[in-house]
C-alpha cells in the first residue's frame, strides 16, 4: 500500500503521486518515511527529497521548509523545491557566481544580506551538484527477478 507524497513550493506544485518511500532532510537527520508512519510535523534542512516509486527514484531539491507527515500523506511546504530533471545547469552556475562575487563584496555589519548572499550560494551549489549526480533520468533501484 503506497503514500501519498506532495511538494509544494512557494509558487507551484513540484510533485504529487503515491510513492513506496519517502527520504527527507529532516534538521535532525535523514528520515524516511513508509506508508503507515506515525504522525510527525519536521523541519527540513538544505538538501535532497528522494521518491521511490515503482523500482524508480525521483529527486528534488528543497531549500527549506516543513513536512507534515501522516499515516497515508506526506506533505512538503518548501521554502524552493525543484526536480532534478529541471535544473537549468546554466542558470544554476550563473547564480552561483553571482551570489560568489557579491558575497565577498559584503559589509560584514551587514548581517541580513550576508546571510542572505550565503543561502543563496548554499542552494546555488545544492542545485549544481543534484544535476551533477542524479542527472542521468530516472534510475533503477534494483531488478526485480
Amino acid at each position: 500500500m503506497p503514500i501519498r507524497c506532495e511538494i509544494v513550493s512557494q509558487d507551484r506544485m513540484v510533485y504529487q503521486d503515491d510513492v513506496d518511500i519517502v527520504v527527507l532532510p529532516g534538521t535532525e537527520g535523514e528520515m524516511g518515511i513508509l506508508p503507515h508512519h506515525s504522525p510527525l510535523l519536521t523541519t527540513l534542512r538544505f538538501g535532497l527529497i528522494k521518491v521511490r516509486s515503482h523500482n524508480e527514484e525521483h529527486v528534488f531539491t528543497v531549500a527549506g521548509g516543513v513536512a507534515e507527515i501522516q499515516p497515508t500523506i506526506v506533505t512538503i511546504l518548501a521554502d524552493a523545491a525543484e526536480n532534478v530533471q529541471e535544473i537549468d545547469v546554466a542558470r544554476a552556475e550563473a547564480a552561483k557566481q553571482r551570489a560568489a562575487e557579491e558575497l565577498a563584496a559584503v559589509k560584514v555589519e551587514d548581517v541580513d544580506a550576508y546571510l542572505a548572499l550565503e543561502a543563496a550560494l548554499r542552494r546555488s551549489n545544492l542545485r549544481l551538484e543534484a544535476a551533477k549526480r542524479y542527472r542521468t533520468g530516472s534510475r533503477l533501484l534494483y531488478k526485480e527477478e
